[in-house]
């Protein structure tokens, strides 16, 4: 085993492909693919799943690579130290579920950052794209709720998974609409109040899945319902058709404006939002100083942080 081979595993995961990979190495993927299966050969592991579908980490793979980067950062030190050499990109990436907190966290991460170089990543996905994500460690950090209706389904994916689940808030339901809505004044609202508008929901794939929804009382029947992928769409929907989506509460007028307006709903749940992470592999600096600036936001927002 050579610290060219962990490396090499360490870009493979950063790309997300073996092809991308051997580019940004200036080597023939026929030399990489050898590189890896000498080195699973020797130490009598499967790293990566191979399928026509491209490449994922192993159980075991995710648990070699969060050891090969403690060594690379280890050895990215010595050299800092000793061989005078300038540091690497900073890395992090996160996968979330439609929310502005957590991209005003991102930005006030990378404000705060003074590296000369980095490459994060931010992925505003469907649900099980961020369970497949952190899994495979192509994301460090996934944010996604649980409420009495998904909760025994999603620990068993996150068991199956080797993910930890980390509570940040709960959020009483509320839902977003125009300020120029009918209800937009109301104290609260009940699901009667919003039939006749349209409900606006995040779309969830192949995994279209309830307990996939971003949405609580995703099983409630809609005479009007529109599925989106962004959540500009939504929010320009919103605006266009009088329409809702149920949520967290949680808005941000420096991202969102003044045209969107959050009003609690009558409904006997609630959401427990947190972040999920790979058992096998250690955050790296940027993803701990990103949960932070989370935690921060949430508590100037005046909710009460779980952990």
């Amino acid at each position: 085993m050579t610290l060219q081979q962990l490396r090499y595993i360490s870009k493979i995961v950063n790309c997300g492909s073996m092809n991308e990979a051997a580019k940004q190495l200036y080597i023939a993927q026929s030399t990489l693919s050898s590189s890896v299966k000498e080195l699973e050969k020797e130490l009598k592991i499967e790293i990566f799943y191979r399928s026509a579908h491209g490449i994922s980490l192993t159980a075991e793979g995710a648990e070699f690579l969060s050891y090969a980067r403690q060594i690379l950062e280890q050895t990215e030190l010595l050299e800092q130290r000793y061989l005078n050499r300038p540091p690497q990109k900073q890395l992090c990436a996160v996968s979330t579920q439609h929310y502005a907190f957590a991209v005003e966290a991102f930005v006030a991460m990378i404000r705060e950052t003074d590296a000369a170089e980095y490459k994060f990543t931010l992925r505003e996905t469907r649900t099980h794209d961020i369970l497949e994500d952190v899994s495979t460690l192509r994301s460090e950090i996934g944010i996604l709720y649980l409420n009495t209706f998904n909760r025994s389904v999603m620990t068993k994916l996150f068991q199956e998974m080797h993910l930890q689940f980390q509570p940040l808030f709960l959020a009483q339901p509320h839902v977003f609409v125009s300020s120029r809505h009918p209800l937009a004044g109301r104290q609260s609202v009940t699901l009667e109040d919003l039939k006749p508008y349209p409900c606006l929901s995040f779309e969830q794939g192949a995994y279209n899945s309830f307990y996939f929804s971003e949405e609580i009382l995703s099983t409630e029947a809609h005479a009007k319902s529109i599925a989106v992928s962004d959540r500009a769409t939504l929010f320009n929907l919103l605006i266009g058709l009088n329409g809702y989506t149920i949520c967290t509460g949680v808005l941000n007028r420096n991202l969102n404006g003044d045209n969107i307006v959050s009003v609690p709903l009558q409904a006997e749940d609630s959401m427990q939002v947190g972040w999920i992470y790979n058992k096998k592999a250690r955050l790296s600096v940027a993803a701990q100083r990103y949960l932070q600036k989370l935690k921060e936001i949430l508590e100037q927002d005046g909710f009460a942080v779980l952990s």
